[in-house]
């Protein structure tokens, strides 16, 4: 379908509201329980109990309860069978069906690194150590990336084509991204949109053998910084023509107004040393949204706590922007690789609907060739309108997407 056009032949610009939205992260299980772990600064990372971290140098992660997870959920066989990875998912498009009730997706788009990477795990060894090949199938028919955005919409009853993005750390935003542009440009009123990933030993194993992963605290943005700390969750936006939006009457939790990507093609594991990768999808966004970048009034950056990461990403906002507030959130819940951008996105919605800095923990002085107003160690009141949410990845891509109160 072409894009529309006006009657004096100009393409239209649809307006894209969020009418709903979930998230699973090691914040919580909803809109509210991560809203007040944004308000306590809580920190939510703890030691790792899901597979032996004797021999490795990083021994937390964010992590979500399996007693919570799998509690509500029915005991079914196939529910058994299923990778927690679905259960994650389900529990997140659960949350945005319960806000939404007459939301139905025309598409659905997720980002997501790891996939069932546990499953992939389980038979590897099996084969390897000539084990017990029973649950093979299970195994194999739960690995791929698409199976639980699949789960989900079965256990909902929706049938909309889905586009799964791995794109290293940016694949959330990225995703979010591309279903707020297939919105933006009429071809779609209603796209499902987020990412997902749980914490597999394979994944966390390989960064702690990158000596990325840290045995200290996740402290980004800091001085005495070490490295980062993995995570897992997942979260889900319901994206719609706002026009639409308001004339069913639906609410709104905001409005996704820009987007932008780029790639530095610097080095497999290390953003560009100035910056510029960075710097190029924010600016991206900026211009996707026609505004100035003296309309951000909060950046809640990628911010992994390592080196190389930080100082770039620092360097870019500070030549981009004017003393913005800024803060990781992965401070508080590790990195959640494909899901991170899309659980940050929806920090960034509770931030400008309850007027609120969410809090960079963990911090104690900034480098001094950084020029960062980092929201330290505590959440704060502001008056807000905008907010920008960045996710940096491996092998340079980036991505940024803005966001607003419906009333800016």
């Amino acid at each position: 379908m072409a894009k529309p056009e006006s009657a004096n032949g100009k393409k239209v610009t649809t307006r894209v509201a969020v009418v709903a939205a979930g998230v699973v992260s090691p914040l919580g299980f909803g809109l509210a329980e991560t809203l007040d772990s944004l308000r306590d600064s809580r920190d939510c990372v703890s030691g790792v109990t899901r597979f032996s971290v004797e021999q490795c140098r990083c021994k937390t992660a964010g992590q979500i309860s399996d007693e919570r997870l799998f509690a509500p959920r029915d005991n079914t066989p196939r529910s058994r069978r299923l990778h927690r990875a679905s259960h994650i998912m389900i529990q997140a498009l659960e949350e945005v069906l319960r806000q939404a009730p007459q939301f139905t997706p025309e598409m659905t788009v997720v980002g997501t690194t790891s996939g069932g990477m546990s499953y992939g795990e389980n038979y590897y060894r099996s084969i390897r150590e000539a084990g017990d090949l029973r649950h093979a199938p299970t195994w194999i028919a739960n690995y791929p990336a698409q199976k639980p955005v699949i789960d989900a919409q079965e256990a909902f009853g929706i049938s909309a084509p889905c586009q799964v993005i791995a794109n290293a750390c940016a694949s959330g935003t990225n995703a979010i991204g591309h279903a707020f542009e297939c919105v933006r440009s009429g071809r779609y009123q209603r796209v499902l949109t987020g990412g997902y990933d749980a914490l597999s030993e394979m994944v966390f194993v390989g960064f702690d053998s990158l000596q990325a992963s840290t045995p200290d605290k996740c402290r980004p943005f800091d001085r005495t910084r070490t490295g980062m700390v993995l995570g897992e969750g997942a979260a889900l936006l319901a994206l719609e023509n706002l026009d639409l939006a308001r004339e069913r009457g639906a609410p709104v939790l905001g409005e996704i107004i820009g987007y932008g990507i780029s790639t530095d093609n610097f080095h497999i594991t290390q953003p560009n040393p100035e910056g510029v990768g960075a710097h190029q999808a924010m600016e991206r966004a900026l211009q996707s949204a026609g505004v100035a970048p003296d309309a951000v009034d909060y950046i809640n950056a990628h911010g992994t706590a390592t080196v190389f990461n930080d100082a770039a990403e620092g360097k870019a906002i500070s030549r981009l922007f004017n003393g913005v507030p800024v803060s990781s959130t992965k401070s508080m819940m590790g990195h959640s690789l494909g899901a991170a951008g899309a659980i940050e996105a929806v920090v960034c919605l509770l931030a400008l609907r309850h007027q609120l800095l969410p809090p960079n923990i963990n911090f104690t002085a900034l480098n001094d060739d950084l020029d960062l107003n980092i929201i330290a160690n505590e959440a704060r009141p502001a008056v807000l309108r905008s907010a920008l949410s960045n996710s940096f990845g491996f092998g340079g891509t980036n991505a940024s997407i803005l966001m607003r109160t419906l009333e800016a």
